[in-house]
């Protein structure tokens, strides 16, 4: 008799993982429902009775998981500490590699579980073992809902970890979601999407103001002329054009942040903003194994845009990434994504 497979879903009490728990359900799994409590805020005390309702409808047991202090420490210090640096960190993706996917995962194993499932909408292939070239193992592939595709924050995964990882509504859109949760009775208990750093409530200049020392000094034009006062380096970020507190008709966009002269850098010529190549450095290939190099890919270098056609080479212990076309305000501490049709091969950090 095979024993019924057991898995934890990161329940946040939104539709999507309220959907991949029914549908782990459904396909005969012993579903156990966590809500993974990161801060304390209204937002948070909020999505836990929304996830704990949603159990409860669904008729699984239900577990709390505290995090707030490795999530304090993993997530938003080294947050402020890259802003404060000249770097534009992307919480997400050190949320998905440390938290979700990191103390999540072990806390799941410890629980004897078989899996630990999540509402990401993207898709988990398992590679068939090929007799002549023993190829085995899994692949991330972008998902069905390519405006819905989260596959950019998930270029961390590694093959141990990916074994043990389901995506259920990878597979579908974010409009097939929402029609089954409709159909499942769910679709009003759940809460509402959010799509802001979690962890900030009201403004990300309010909040980094509160956390941060910040330092005004002199901003200058793309020639050194001093045209102006910056509230403090880390209240900006690469192509930013709100708050640039100097007079004109025409707008200033950021394109240099000058830690050591403690100086903002800016032009009101968007072409200062755009540039052909990267260096990208913690690189991680899902498949475990660094691909044959130089090699032509699809790179992404922020979450909403398509990919770029590109070629990336090794440059020492890091990679070097060459756009056929020239990338506007390439950000330094933001992931660049490389894919080769649907797969995605891997990422790093900008540098």
């Amino acid at each position: 008799m095979n024993k019924q497979k057991k898995v934890i879903v990161g329940m946040s009490g939104g539709v999507d993982s309220s959907v991949s728990a029914a549908l782990l359900k459904k396909q005969g799994f012993e579903v156990v429902g966590a809500f993974m409590r990161l801060v304390d805020s209204k937002k948070f005390k909020r999505a836990e009775k929304y996830a704990a309702r949603m159990a409860r409808r669904l008729g699984v047991s239900f577990l709390v998981f505290d995090f707030r202090s490795d999530f304090k420490k993993k997530i938003i210090e080294r947050f402020l500490k890259g802003y404060s640096e000249g770097d534009t960190p992307n919480p997400c993706v050190w949320c998905n590699q440390e938290i979700k996917f990191g103390l999540f995962l072990d806390k799941a194993m410890k629980l004897r579980a078989d899996y630990v499932a999540t509402g990401h909408y993207v898709i988990k292939e398992n590679i068939k073992e090929n007799i002549k070239e023993k190829n085995s193992g899994y692949r991330l592939l972008k998902s069905k809902d390519n405006l819905k595709d989260q596959s950019y924050f998930l270029w961390t995964l590694t093959q141990k970890k990916l074994k043990r990882i389901l995506f259920p509504v990878g597979g579908y859109t974010k409009k097939e979601t929402k029609e089954m949760a409709k159909k499942l009775g769910i679709l009003e208990l759940t809460s509402k999407e959010s799509e802001d750093i979690c962890f900030i409530e009201n403004s990300f200049g309010g909040f980094v103001k509160k956390h941060t020392s910040l330092k005004p000094g002199p901003i200058i034009d793309i020639h050194g002329k001093e045209i102006g006062q910056h509230s403090g380096l880390a209240l900006y970020t690469i192509g930013q054009r709100k708050n640039i507190k100097v007079a004109s008709v025409d707008p200033y966009y950021v394109v240099r942040l000058d830690f050591e002269k403690n100086t903002l850098v800016v032009s009101q010529n968007k072409r200062d903003l755009y540039a052909k190549e990267l260096i990208a450095k913690k690189v991680n290939w899902i498949s475990g194994k660094e691909p044959g190099l130089p090699l032509r890919v699809s790179a992404k270098i922020r979450y909403l845009p398509k990919g770029a056609e590109a070629v990336i080479d090794k440059q020492k212990n890091r990679i070097r990434v060459k756009f056929f076309r020239a990338q506007r305000a390439i950000t330094p501490g933001q992931s660049v994504v490389f894919y080769k049709g649907k797969e995605v091969l891997g990422g790093g950090i900008i540098c």
